[in-house]
């Protein structure tokens, strides 16, 4: 018997004989008996063989020439035009041995084609060999359907999970000392980018991005948990003025061996409004660019380690004044990390030409950055999350 595939439906090899002679299905009725696993119904009335097929599902049609009322072949043209007969092997029985007449049944769609009453060895073989084939097609199929589910379901978590990261992400502000706005697009299979901005008392902004290694459901939590301790200043022991005491305590929390061996990289600044400087610590972070009103760009990035991978790693920070009116972009790496070409990348350099160009186009400039992103992948999706913050001091 077809063993089904473990999950799958499983099917059984069934068997419908369409012939007006009674005394054929009697035969193959006979011929059938000891075979346990197979099923056989015979449909004496030809009128009646599309209704009967539909009812038991076979897995493997008998069809007769030669009947009244309706022909065979007529038969199968019709079996072949049925949505769900369509793809069910049929077996030809003829009287007769003649090459046009298996010609004329292979062109109309038959599987096969036996002189009757073949013998009873070869007869339950092909049985078996065609609903065997077809079973693995149903089976196949199945599967399918199955991924499909499994796949729209996932995209659906996807969607509600990049629906939550959004929720948590500042509003833009318009007023006061320091100016924002973002740009935020999660990659179909969501990536792992959160980030987030607040005053930490009355003289000190922080802001931040991080990116975790992986995409989908796992490493979107994972950020979602940093990005929560961050924005409410919960982890232990840590002045959050102080990036080298943040990136300790975040490398301490979130150990990779702890997080199904998920790692995170991030950018953190905390602008003094007072003495007009910035604090930053990256840890395997992209650098943020600071645009002088002058024309200087600065690349702001310290080497450390990724968050979580080496415990007790001596984290380092580094200040740079901020005069007023630069602007400080925050990104992730799928802000430029586009296949061009075949083997080639758009690179970190040409992205800052790109911002240089565009910065003092406050309306669209993030959103032009997205669109010239997209014409460079070919694709409107891009292979991870486009995260990037402006900020204007």
């Amino acid at each position: 018997m077809y063993q089904a595939a473990k999950g799958l439906t499983k099917f059984k090899i069934k068997v419908l004989l369409v012939d007006d002679q009674q005394i054929v299905g009697s035969a193959v009725s006979m011929m059938l008996a000891e075979e346990k696993d197979i099923e056989f119904h015979f449909c004496q009335e030809p009128m009646m063989a599309l209704t009967v097929a539909e009812e038991i599902e076979p897995t493997v049609i008998l069809q007769d020439l030669v009947m009244p009322e309706i022909d065979g072949l007529t038969l199968v043209k019709f079996f072949r035009g049925h949505p769900r007969l369509k793809d069910v092997p049929v077996i030809v029985l003829s009287s007769k041995e003649e090459a046009i007449t298996k010609a004329n049944a292979f062109e109309t769609g038959a599987n096969d084609y036996l002189v009757k009453l073949p013998d009873k060895i070869e007869l339950i073989a092909r049985i078996r060999h065609h609903s065997n084939g077809y079973i693995a097609l149903m089976e196949r199929n199945e599967m399918y359907q199955a991924l499909l589910e499994s796949k729209e379901a996932l995209a659906r978590e996807l969607n509600r999970a990049a629906e939550y990261v959004i929720s948590l992400l500042p509003a833009p502000l318009k007023e006061g000392v320091v100016h924002s706005s973002w740009k935020f697009v999660p990659s179909a299979d969501l990536g792992g980018d959160s980030f987030g901005y607040h005053w930490i008392d009355k003289d000190h902004f922080a802001v931040y991005l991080l990116d975790v290694c992986d995409h989908g459901v796992g490493p979107a939590l994972l950020s979602v948990s940093a990005l929560n301790v961050l924005r409410s200043q919960t982890l232990p022991n840590t002045d959050f003025r102080d990036p080298v005491s943040v990136l300790t305590t975040l490398n301490e929390t979130f150990v990779m061996e702890k997080q199904n061996n998920l790692y995170f990289t991030i950018w953190y600044g905390v602008f003094n409004k007072e003495t007009r400087e910035l604090v930053y610590g990256s840890a395997g972070h992209p650098p943020a660019l600071l645009f002088e009103p002058e024309g200087e760009i600065k690349e702001l990035i310290t080497k450390n380690l990724i968050v979580g991978h080496l415990p007790k790693f001596p984290y380092k920070s580094a200040r740079v004044a901020v005069p007023d009116g630069a602007a400080l972009y925050v990104f992730s790496d799928g802000v430029y990390e586009v296949e061009i070409s075949p083997g080639v990348m758009w690179t970190l350099e040409e992205m800052r030409d790109f911002l240089k160009l565009k910065k003092d186009d406050e309306s669209s400039e993030l959103g032009a950055l997205y669109d010239h992103i997209q014409v460079l992948n070919r694709d409107e999706t891009l292979p991870d999350d486009f995260s990037i913050l402006k900020l204007i001091f």
